[in-house]
């Protein structure tokens, strides 16, 4: 039996809640359970957005029959869930680390007592699953990061990160989409857009994604740009 609560969010959202931390098996029942509800076409229904533990069901209440609702979540909620499998192949990113496009590095290396080299090596040896999308668009959440180079955010974050700057937050790792304000260590830089609108679909990752990095000289990087 599934562990889960409902609750309200307003008057028009519901939020699915599972077990409380970061896990793949929670995260994949979360996956699982807005796409069961998403699949029931439900009436007034408009957007369902499973986060990292917990699934939110936005709706308009003078369209919706909230008994049937209600009903529809209790039932995906208990619902047996898979565990955590990656149904794709990984989604390949490369990146070019330290220097200019990766002004963290550093900080990063002497957090965890390592050279720099060492932190690369042990970033793109990791198999990592997008558990959210979420900030702006094409923002994946990444995880489980090695706990050896798993460097808190900064204190203060920057104004302005460029887009495709790789970080890492703690136990998680992203790529920023576009130019924004943000707090993660950023130890390099892809050439590849995790969001856009010339792609028949804008976002290079999904929830439930695998996500593999690997490392590219400047030279290369440059020749994507």
């Amino acid at each position: 039996m599934n562990a889960f609560r409902i609750v309200p969010a307003g008057d028009s959202a519901l939020i699915v809640e599972f077990e409380e931390r970061i896990d793949p098996d929670v995260n994949a029942k979360a996956i699982a359970c807005a796409e069961a509800i998403q699949a029931a076409h439900l009436a007034g229904v408009r957007d369902v957005v499973p986060t990292y533990r917990s699934v939110a069901v936005y709706f308009d209440p003078l369209r919706t029959d909230g008994d049937a609702l209600s009903a529809c979540l209790e039932r995906e909620a208990g619902q047996s869930m898979p565990t955590a499998a990656a149904a794709r192949a990984p989604v390949r990113i490369p990146v070019c680390y330290g220097g200019e496009l990766g002004p963290d590095l550093t900080g990063v290396a002497s957090f965890a007592r390592m050279p720099e080299a060492d932190v690369v090596r042990i970033h793109t040896s990791g198999t990592y699953r997008v558990f959210m999308l979420g900030f702006v668009p094409g923002f994946a959440y990444l995880g489980i990061v090695d706990q050896r180079i798993a460097m808190p955010r900064h204190a203060s974050p920057r104004v302005r990160v460029p887009i495709g700057s790789v970080g890492i937050a703690g136990v998680q790792t992203g790529v920023y989409p576009a130019e924004t304000p943000g707090g993660w260590q950023l130890i390099g830089r892809t050439p590849v857009k995790p969001f856009d609108t010339a792609r028949e679909d804008p976002c290079l990752m999904k929830a439930g994604d695998a996500v593999q990095f690997y490392s590219i000289e400047r030279g290369e990087f440059d020749q994507w740009m």
